[in-house]
């Protein structure tokens, strides 16, 4: 009986392990940067427009951090709010809100601006969370003109590793010189897709048309 009775336990436990891995197999994670360096500040509203979309989209289980890009990234001090949804509703409506809430401070954040945008290293925090939180399908939403500005003391010149997670641009914004010369819109982008597929990303894409967000997750 003993025997059987420590089979069975090993069968259970098995069972809810292999539970707890589907669930994470289905559960989503996403890490939104927002770049609140220049002229780009001026776009915050639309931000906010994101971010109450990905809070009535996301689902119980499903994790979402907000950060903010500026002169350097590559720092948990910068997420402005982060939270892996629970599946009782009240709670997770309570965590949504409280997430509203706090996504008020990156507007006060970004009234100081910063001189410089550190991109890759939002980038490099973005998957660092994003692969801690164990979820099967993972994106990094970059809210930004994808203009990396560096000081000459911040290093980035090193690889990403990227493998598992999709990385959308989203509402990149045009500069004065890519209106004189619009080969610099197209180059950095091209840039930016050669070096995230490079990394291992299951997919890039951009998505400027914020009244059709539901591209941000393919559909």
């Amino acid at each position: 009986m003993k025997t059987l009775a420590r089979l069975v336990f090993l069968v259970l436990a098995v069972l809810a392990v292999a539970g707890c891995a589907d669930k994470k197999t289905y559960a989503r994670a996403v890490y939104v940067l927002v770049d609140t360096s220049g002229t780009y500040t001026k776009e915050l509203d639309k931000a906010n427009q994101l971010v109450n979309y990905l809070l009535g989209t996301l689902n119980p289980g499903d994790s979402l951090a907000v950060a903010r890009v500026k002169s350097r990234s590559f720092s948990e001090k910068d997420i402005v709010a982060k939270a892996t949804f629970a599946k009782d509703p009240l709670q997770a409506n309570a965590q949504k809100r409280a997430f509203k809430e706090q996504m008020a401070k990156l507007a006060q954040l970004a009234k100081t601006g910063s001189a410089y945008t550190d991109i890759t290293g939002g980038i490099l925090q973005a998957a660092e969370f994003l692969n801690e939180t164990g979820a099967g399908r993972k994106t990094i939403l970059i809210f930004s003109d994808m203009q990396e500005e560096l000081d000459k003391q911040t290093m980035r010149n090193i690889p990403l590793n990227l493998t598992g997670i999709d990385v959308v641009a989203l509402n990149v914004t045009k500069l004065g010189t890519d209106n004189m010369d619009p080969r610099r819109y197209t180059g950095r982008l091209e840039q930016w897709e050669k070096r995230v597929r490079a990394a291992g990303a299951t997919d890039w894409r951009m998505v400027n048309d914020l009244e059709h967000l539901e591209r941000v997750f393919g559909g």
